[in-house]
């Protein structure tokens, strides 16, 4: 019998479930580390149990729900709003007049449809004044991180530096904190590598949305894309990202730093400190440690479920802290970005069509690397845009890597 094969996700669910089954964990633990109910954890050790590998594989992996929306439909309903009458037509008075010509659709998954193609923009809900209520802390360090940046006159040399920090719900302990230059995406993921090697990764981060000092700060130097590229960098680690919508959400991170301007600013003050390479230094090993003796408190469960970093995941970091970006391949094998222009190599290790869509990480060295699915590609950058050429070549291919064009073919000739 073939053996199942588990994605990275899955063999880590496995190998928790597994150590519940032996009893090195119980199943408390596993709940929390995965984040899941107790009754659910039950249920799968009965599953693996049974099933062994397979027991963690989602029964609809792979298959088509059967509430899907079949094509034709679909295509029915594209074919509806290309015509210009209607393009401006709402959810329920297109169902209505679909209805008409034969189309049968439920109202919210035409809604659904048009949201997915920008053809209707969902409109804010009014709901009534938010009652704000207390939150119990969570039960085991790791399992939530509360993160934000404050700047402020940390040094207290008429400039406002910009800290980073992440505190621990269950135990109020600070993990890291850090001297950057701004709160942009590039410090952040500095500060979220060096957590997740000292560390190991947390199940969840509770970090706020772009506040207004954030926006309007004159030191701040802010990404429109920073959420989208930090989710999906967190989203590679496994960890869960929650958006707060108040600062009182996260109120834990706001008070802390409410504590580090009033004691931390005296203490480095009394150190005579003035750099911030100098400031990081103190703040790890001296004013860290005395905080968390003098205002942590004990978690209610003593296990720490922070996820070690396997070795796939270790030698992935430079690429998920990268800022990553789509590009598409031109005719003529080249990649355009930022106006820079960078050219294909004729010899790839996998095989590449024109208009192929690429990866270009921007890593924290200052390096660009180019990526398609899971192979890097190799490429030298051009001095000036190419001129326009009808290149004959179908793709770029790594079949016969011994074989080399002859020097009248159309490729060099028309490349080269």
């Amino acid at each position: 019998m073939e053996e199942t094969k588990l994605t990275a996700l899955e063999q880590e669910r496995y190998d928790i479930i597994r150590s519940c089954i032996e009893g090195d964990i119980t199943n408390k633990d596993a709940a929390v580390r995965l984040g899941l109910q107790v009754r659910q954890i039950q249920r799968i050790k009965r599953a693996v149990e049974k099933e062994k590998k397979g027991g963690v594989v989602h029964k609809s992996k792979g298959r088509t729900s059967h509430n899907a929306t079949d094509a034709d439909t679909v295509k029915k309903v594209a074919t509806f709003f290309e015509e210009k009458k209607h393009s401006d037509f709402g959810p329920t008075f297109a169902q209505e007049k679909l209805v008409g010509r034969g189309v049968t659709i439920n109202t919210e998954t035409l809604r659904l449809l048009m949201i997915e193609k920008e053809i209707w923009k969902p409109h804010k809900r009014r709901g009534p004044k938010i009652v704000r209520e207390w939150r119990e802390r969570k039960e085991c360090f790791g399992e939530l991180m509360q993160f934000d940046g404050s700047y402020h006159d940390w040094l207290e040399t008429g400039e406002k530096e910009c800290l980073l920090a992440a505190i621990d719900d269950a135990t109020s302990i600070i993990a890291e904190a850090m001297f950057e230059d701004n709160e942009g995406v590039r410090a952040v993921f500095r500060f979220w590598w060096l957590y997740v090697e000292a560390h190991g990764r947390p199940v969840a981060i509770y970090l706020d949305r772009f506040s207004t000092y954030k926006i309007h700060h004159k030191n701040a130097v802010d990404n429109p894309e920073f959420m989208t590229q930090f989710e999906r960098a967190m989203n590679e680690l496994d960890v869960r990202v929650i958006c707060a919508n108040s600062p009182e959400a996260k109120g834990r991170v706001e008070r802390l730093f409410g504590t580090l301007q009033d004691r931390m600013v005296k203490e480095m003050r009394l150190a005579n400190i003035k750099m911030c390479d100098a400031g990081n230094r103190f703040i790890g090993e001296k004013y860290i440690p005395d905080h968390n003796k003098r205002f942590s408190v004990p978690a209610k469960s003593a296990v720490d479920v922070h996820r070690p970093l396997s070795d796939d995941l270790r030698d992935r970091l430079p690429s998920i802290f990268s800022i990553q970006s789509k590009r598409k391949v031109n005719n003529d094998y080249t990649i355009q970005f930022k106006t820079r222009w960078f050219q294909l190599e004729a010899t790839q290790d996998t095989t590449i069509y024109k208009r192929d869509e690429v990866i270009v990480e921007e890593r924290l060295d200052d390096t660009l690397h180019i990526r398609f699915k899971n192979t890097y590609l190799k490429y030298h950058e051009l001095p000036a845009r190419p001129k326009p050429t009808n290149v004959p070549v179908v793709a770029l291919t790594n079949k016969n890597p011994d074989w080399k064009p002859p020097l009248n073919h159309p490729w060099r000739k028309n490349i080269f």
